[in-house]
């Protein structure tokens, strides 16, 4: 027998959830009270958008989805912005706020907006909770939904009188069910192969649905049996290991990058787990020329510039291990990659660069020296996302993470916090610019008094540098873009915190390090010196009329 508030927290504890992340409201007091009363570890932070964020980043890096929980109102349109980007990320998380009860819901009322109709258009599924006997199969509904290829956000709102509600119910949660991916058709594989059987000149995409299925084992031994080179988006990094000799790296940088050379000849592009949110298909098929044989556990997205030649629909390691075996030795060993070898120059280069304030390079240089294959760093958007996906080596799946669906600023520092809480064996790092942490730094008293190890590293160069640089590029000036911060170091010691000013380049990597290897919170501030962003746009720039 349970109330309905001790219901919703059974089934929870049913769906495996161990955190649940958010801030408590008058009208579901009951339900924070049962949740003290669980197993389940309840996050109180500072703001409901990073308790989203922090749901999401949990609900990446695991595959089972990070829950969020706010009052009704203004707390429940606070989450919104970490639902949003879940969604837009291919993350499962379930949000529940509270809402007013039936008795208020019809008419103008205190705090009462429409919140499902709102959140309607950012989830897979938004609902109210209309009485305490739908409890067991809304929640296995939403968490199947959450986490079910493609994953998103679901929302469920709990009426006042819900929460209200003291009575006792004879009801128990649902048995929790994992959908599994079903076998590709040979049909579709034996299509794939007359394709490849003509191609002269085919290339690897490797997207976030590779990612999230684990798919690193059949890449690697696809490549490895083809020859055929890969690379990966911005969400994919790491699913074909970037010290792999068949990685060429990561696409997804505002203009003609070194990577994309290896796209502009070929005539078949294979996407592997590829979704057309993660990195417009326009920038690898402009003339939509290319024969796309697309591999994934559900049907490609509609564009002009991704025309399915052959659709391979089905677990994705297994239709990448079929495919390669039914090529029978057909190997590509011989397709040149023009600019191969340029990215790994120019981290080489960043390594030894002394410069101060520091160049992103070898901010990334020693980010990547610092950390181990297995550990995560998180990176905002904004300059920062641009220089770290782009040149950071990864070796692992989602250890490096970024924002590349909505591209969201400020979700890094919290979302760290929900990474260390599913990988507590983990180093974890947040990248931010300075724009960024402010906005949701609040979430380091979080970090304090939850005792997660936090460490974060922000690149400072007083103003929005991305918008700066995307100005600079394309207007000639910039406007609107410069502000100032307040002192990190003491900023960070007024949390309880440890913080640290770069004052040369040689002091980076050892305060990394220490960092890292600390139990508590760190903030290291590193002055960056974005004239390296121009530069490195012109040098591409040339680089596209010679190669």
């Amino acid at each position: 027998m349970s109330t309905p508030a001790e219901l919703i927290v059974k089934c929870l504890e049913n769906e495996g959830v161990s955190v649940v992340f958010g801030i408590p409201g008058e009208e579901n007091i009951r339900l924070v009270k049962a949740l003290a009363a669980s197993d389940i570890r309840y996050i109180l932070t500072r703001h409901e958008q990073a308790a989203a964020f922090m749901a999401e980043m949990y609900g990446r890096v695991t595959g089972r989805a990070g829950v969020v929980s706010a009052t009704l109102g203004p707390g429940a349109i606070n989450m919104q912005l970490g639902v949003a980007d879940a969604t837009t990320n291919s993350t499962p998380v379930v949000a529940i706020s509270a809402q007013v009860g039936q008795d208020r819901e019809y008419k103008e009322s205190h705090q009462y907006v429409d919140l499902v109709s709102m959140y309607a258009p950012i989830t897979r599924w938004a609902a109210d909770i209309p009485t305490a006997n739908a409890i067991p199969e809304m929640i296995r509904k939403a968490f199947k939904l959450a986490e079910t290829e493609r994953p998103a956000a679901v929302y469920l709102a709990v009426p006042e009188h819900i929460d209200e509600d003291d009575g006792d119910y004879e009801l128990t949660p649902l048995p929790r069910r994992v959908v599994r991916a079903e076998a590709p058709a040979a049909r579709q594989v034996a299509r794939a192969v007359e394709v490849l059987r003509s191609a002269k000149r085919p290339a690897v995409l490797a997207g976030h649905g590779a990612a999230r299925s684990h798919a690193t084992a059949a890449l690697v031994r696809f490549a490895e049996q083809t020859g055929i080179r890969v690379a990966n988006t911005f969400h994919g990094k790491g699913v074909m290991p970037d010290d792999h000799p068949n990685s060429i790296g990561t696409l997804g940088f505002m203009t003609h990058d070194y990577v994309n050379f290896g796209f502009d000849n070929a005539d078949v592009v294979i996407a592997v787990g590829y979704e057309l949110q993660e990195f417009d298909p326009v920038r690898i098929n402009p003339q939509g020329d290319k024969k796309i044989i697309h591999i994934h556990r559900f049907p490609a997205e509609v564009d002009v510039h991704y025309t399915v030649e052959v659709g391979i629909i089905g677990d994705i390691s297994e239709s990448l291990n079929e495919l390669a075996d039914a090529l029978d030795g057909r190997r590509f060993d011989d397709v040149e990659v023009p600019g191969s070898g340029l990215l790994e120059e120019e981290f080489v280069r960043g390594q030894n660069d002394s410069r101060f304030p520091v160049t992103p390079q070898r901010l990334v240089a020693d980010t990547r020296a610092a950390l181990g294959r297995n550990d995560v760093v998180l990176v905002d958007t904004g300059a920062t996302k641009m220089w770290m996906a782009r040149l950071y080596p990864t070796y692992e799946a989602n250890t490096c993470l970024v924002s590349n669906g909505l591209s969201t600023m400020g979700f890094a520092l919290p979302g760290a916090l929900g990474v260390k809480l599913a990988k507590p064996d983990a180093k974890v790092l947040a990248v931010v610019g300075d724009g960024a942490f402010m906005m949701n730094s609040q979430e380091i008293e979080t970090a304090v008094r939850e005792r997660i190890p936090l460490v974060v590293l922000i690149w400072d160069d007083g103003g929005y540098g991305l918008i700066e640089w995307k100005m600079d590029l394309e207007l000639g000036e910039h406007h609107h873009v410069k502000f100032t911060n307040p002192d990190v170091v003491s900023y960070a010691q007024s949390f309880g915190a440890k913080g640290f000013r770069i004052n040369s380049a040689d002091e980076l990597l050892p305060t990394l390090k220490a960092a890292l290897d600390d139990d508590g919170v760190t903030l290291i501030s590193c002055p960056v010196d974005y004239s390296e962003n121009l530069r490195l746009t012109d040098r591409l720039g040339q680089l596209d009329e010679t190669l």
